[in-house]
């Protein structure tokens, strides 16, 4: 249920909001990367979860261009 809360969160911004939350989750993915590679995190877990977001974003993005 989580998932589809926060997807119909997402649906409700603007092409620009999304822009800047998904250079956000870029930023989180690579910082996430590099605490992984380093042994810096224990919650490995967070890795996936940026990835599923930035990939809602970017399939929210590409039906709102198939939708034009």
């Amino acid at each position: 249920m989580k998932a589809i809360e926060h997807i119909s969160q997402m649906r409700q911004k603007n092409e620009a909001d999304l822009e800047k939350e998904l250079l956000d989750l870029r930023r989180a993915q690579f910082s996430l990367r590099m605490q992984l590679a380093t042994q810096q995190t224990t919650n490995t877990s967070q890795l996936g979860k940026a990835r599923r977001d930035i990939a809602r974003i970017k399939t929210l993005q590409r039906e709102r261009v198939a939708a034009k």
